[in-house]
């Protein structure tokens, strides 16, 4: 899709509103959205795969239309949009595999770019240093990371892939393989600088539990880890989720010395508590609500 070129173009175009006139005050007026949230734009240009782009009339309309609505977005918003759309894998056309294996390498480029699009995603999150948003960004973004990771696993089970096989060529195969890996990667980043908030969600979700397991077991398998940069984030993760045991010297490298992952700051840690309080008082609610049940028996008495 090409929503970034038409977002692009509004944001030069001064506004030509009834009565106003071209001139320096018209084109101050609209410098500031093209500078509130550069990185944002950033990650969202790269969202979509470049591969699956179209080209006809109705989609470009339809890509205006998009183009104008992510316009009119707030940031909390902006942010959730975006993190759906890095759920997107990225795939490889054209290749074939060989003993060298070129398109497994032509993907292991690819996933770097992908990669480097998710840690900005992580870390302008981040810097909300806001935990309330936050925690409705990662609400969001984590059930459809789980919902993906599940769907791509059932695609790739029923068509006998196997992560060290061949590489798939089939698109719809390229599509499973490139979510599990990037999505299994991108919540190993989510964990280690957000573990407060995954834990709270992840520790009493056996669903994900099974599913992070076996989406590590699948990356460890893949060779898309092999002797490259990333290849400490699974090992980590699965120390944080205790999933592995421990190593004795293991340290959560972004909980004390990357403030600009993670603020330890007093009132974020506040607000961090106030929010945790909140939400099992609504647990407790919830509970209320249910009320306890009768059986059968005393039913009948």
């Amino acid at each position: 899709m090409r929503l970034v070129g038409r977002t692009r173009s509004l944001l030069r175009e001064p506004h030509k509103g009834r009565g106003s006139k071209p001139g320096p005050r018209a084109r101050v007026a609209v410098s500031k959205p093209a500078t509130a949230t550069p990185s944002l734009q950033n990650v969202f240009r790269v969202a979509y795969p470049t591969w699956k782009r179209s080209g006809n009339v109705r989609c470009e309309e339809q890509d205006r239309e998009a183009g104008s609505r992510i316009l009119d977005m707030d940031l909390l918003q902006f942010l959730a949009f975006v993190f759906v759309m890095l759920l997107s894998g990225t795939g490889v056309t054209g290749t074939l595999r060989t003993s060298l294996d070129p398109s497994l390498e032509i993907y292991k480029k690819m996933f770097e770019v992908k990669r480097r699009e998710q840690l900005l995603a992580l870390k302008n999150l981040a810097q909300l240093n806001d935990v309330h948003q936050q925690y409705k960004i990662l609400d969001v973004m984590l059930k459809g990371l789980f919902k993906v990771l599940e769907d791509s696993r059932t695609v790739l089970i029923a068509a006998d892939v196997l992560p060290d096989g061949p590489f798939p060529q089939d698109e719809k195969l390229k599509d499973a393989f490139s979510q599990v890996v990037e999505n299994t990667a991108f919540f190993g980043d989510v964990v280690l600088r957000f573990p407060r908030i995954v834990h709270h969600y992840f520790d009493h979700n056996s669903n994900w539990n099974l599913l992070i397991r076996w989406g590590i077991s699948f990356c460890n398998q893949s060779g898309v880890f092999d002797q490259g940069p990333h290849s400490p984030i699974l090992s980590l993760m699965a120390q944080e989720l205790g999933i592995s045991e421990k190593d004795s010297d293991f340290q959560n490298p972004f909980k004390a010395d990357r403030p600009e992952f993670i603020s330890s700051t007093d009132p974020f840690q506040k607000a961090l508590r106030e929010e945790e309080k909140r939400r099992k008082k609504e647990e407790k609610r919830k509970e209320m609500r249910k009320g306890p049940r009768i059986s059968r028996s005393q039913s009948e008495l």
